[in-house]
């Protein structure tokens, strides 16, 4: 049996921040109150390098990681991706993925699979230009967000469209993101607005339930449940009765899914994270950056996971949700 934690889980999934930084301050994840001009980001000195995230994924594969996400921030964002993806693409069969907001990917997605890049996941929260530029906070418009999708399809990317769903802001667009993407063989998740970090003003009156969700859908195109393709698969997911696709629901909030996260994140200046609702992570930058070997960073990561009790979305209350949280923006979806 390969490693695992407390609670038998194994580590399969690591999500790379590549940088805290965004370029766009959506209100769920970096709202613009907080997250202003003189918001204080890392200096590139302390991010990571390519060389050391790759020598991290190599050690993390080595101990059974399978899927590797590129996250950020903004990903995009971050000089000569593609170089990164073509060095983690050579460490062998892996699941490859990256999430961006789009607004660059359109001139990036040939090189980007060129590079290795197995598939993108787009966020795109309506299709309503009003509200979507509402949501971004920097009045980016929808169609450059659709045209980036189809370029990336036109490279040979796969896309999944992600979809953050509020109450009062954008569960009016679930049906019509639906219907856009029925039949094109792009999968769509709508997710629970969740309480991640500590300056988006959660409140679970906000939380649009994944039930919900899907019922919405449902009564236009029916649906039938679909089981889980392994464990450790964060969405529930639906296919349409007339064969035209899925979507998939990500019910962190309502139908926690803790007991079977395989999921690790490594923050853009080399901070092992394992929860996305953590309040500290493990410094492994001072291990890439010592003359430590790689049976050290081996056995940091392993000592860390062993001793991995997560369960955060399972014990949410009212107290922990208030808890001082890492932020979204700096250690990825």
């Amino acid at each position: 049996m390969g490693l695992t934690d407390t609670l038998g889980r194994p580590l399969r999934d690591l999500r790379i921040s590549v940088t805290d930084r965004c370029n766009f301050r959506c209100v769920y994840c970096m709202p613009s109150e907080v997250f202003g001009r003189d918001y204080r980001f890392l200096p590139r000195r302390e991010l990571l390098t390519f060389e050391e995230i790759e020598r991290a994924a190599r050690v993390f594969v080595d101990l059974g990681v399978r899927k590797l996400r590129l996250t950020g921030g903004e990903p995009l964002l971050r000089r000569d991706l593609e170089e990164l993806v073509a060095r983690l693409a050579a460490i062998g069969d892996l699941d490859l993925t990256l999430t961006t907001n789009a607004a660059l990917l359109a001139q990036k997605a040939r090189a980007l699979a060129d590079a290795g890049l197995t598939r993108v996941t787009v966020s795109l929260d309506s299709l309503d230009d009003e509200v979507f530029r509402a949501m971004n906070d920097v009045d980016f418009p929808v169609a450059r967000v659709l045209a980036s999708i189809d370029a990336a399809t036109e490279a040979g990317l796969p896309v999944k469209v992600n979809v953050v769903v509020k109450r009062g802001l954008n569960e009016g667009s679930v049906v019509d993101i639906a219907r856009r993407f029925r039949g094109t063989g792009h999968a769509v998740r709508f997710i629970e607005y969740m309480d991640v970090g500590a300056s988006n003003g959660w409140r679970l009156d906000d939380v649009v339930p994944a039930a919900e969700i899907v019922a919405a859908i449902g009564a236009e195109f029916p649906l039938e449940p679909m089981d889980a393709a392994y464990r450790g698969e964060v969405a529930q997911r639906y296919r349409y009765l007339d064969g035209a696709g899925e979507i998939g629901v990500i019910a962190s909030v309502t139908q926690p899914f803790c007991g079977d996260c395989t999921r690790a994140r490594l923050s853009a200046d080399g901070k092992l994270y394992t929860c996305l609702f953590a309040i500290r992570g493990h410094d492994l930058r001072a291990i890439l950056r010592s003359e430590a070997s790689d049976e050290e960073l081996d056995a940091a990561i392993r000592a860390v996971w062993e001793r991995r009790t997560d369960r955060y979305s399972e014990l949410r209350t009212k107290d922990t949700s208030s808890l001082r949280k890492v932020e979204m923006s700096y250690i990825g979806g």
